[in-house]
C-alpha cells in the first residue's frame, strides 16, 4: 500500500511543484529545499538576534523536498537514523539557501526564512527558532497535511501520534553569518 501511495505521490509532485510556485535553489542531488517568496501573515515574532518579523514582511518560505527524502529513507527502519539523514541533508543545503537569498533580486527586502514542519527537534543547532503558530485552525490544517508524510515515514502510524507543527524562523543576517561563505 505504501509503495502504491509513493508512486502516486511521485506523479502528483511535479504538478504541486508547478502550481505552488516553488523553485529549486540548487539542482544538485544533495539539496532538499524548494523555496518561494512569501509575505508573512502570522503574529509578530521577535527572534533571538533582535529581528522582528511582522505581518506582510517578505520572507523566503522553505519546503523540504519530501518525496525525494521519503524515497531515500524508505529502507531505513530506525527513526533516529531517518532524523539524522534529514538533519545532514539540511546542513548540506543551508549554504545554497544563503547564497540564493544573497543573490535574490529582492534580497534587500527579505527579512529571513520561514518554514513549517513537525520536524522541529534540534533545529536550534541549524540556527532556526521554533515558534508555535497562533491560529488554532491553521495548526489543525497543518496536522492534517502531515498525515501522508507520516504514513509513509513511520512504521507505527497513529493519528494521535501526529506531532504539532511549528514555524521555523531564521533571520537573513543569522543565515548569512552561519552559512554564506562555507
Amino acid at each position: 500500500m505504501r509503495s502504491c501511495f509513493l508512486s502516486i505521490w511521485s506523479v502528483i509532485d511535479p504538478f504541486y511543484y508547478f502550481f505552488s510556485r516553488l523553485m529549486l535553489i540548487d539542482k544538485s542531488q544533495s539539496n532538499i529545499f524548494r523555496v518561494r517568496l512569501t509575505k508573512y501573515k502570522g503574529i509578530d515574532v521577535i527572534l533571538s538576534d533582535g529581528t522582528v518579523i511582522k505581518k506582510n514582511d517578505v520572507l523566503i518560505k522553505i519546503h523540504l523536498h519530501n518525496i525525494k527524502l521519503i524515497k531515500e529513507m524508505q529502507h531505513i527502519e530506525s527513526a533516529v537514523r531517518r532524523g539524522l539523514l534529514i538533519y545532514q541533508k539540511t546542513c548540506i543545503s543551508m549554504p545554497a539557501l544563503a547564497k540564493y537569498v544573497n543573490d535574490h533580486r529582492k534580497a534587500d527586502q527579505i527579512k529571513g526564512i520561514i518554514g513549517i514542519t513537525t520536524l522541529h527537534k534540534g533545529v536550534e543547532r541549524l540556527g532556526f527558532e521554533a515558534v508555535e503558530p497562533a491560529n488554532r485552525f491553521y495548526r489543525f490544517f497543518k496536522k492534517l497535511t502531515q498525515i501522508p508524510i507520516l504514513y509513509l515515514t513511520t512504521s507505527q502510524f497513529s493519528f494521535r501520534g501526529i506531532p504539532p507543527s511549528r514555524y521555523l524562523f531564521i533571520s537573513k543576517e543569522k543565515l548569512f553569518n552561519s552559512y554564506l561563505h562555507k
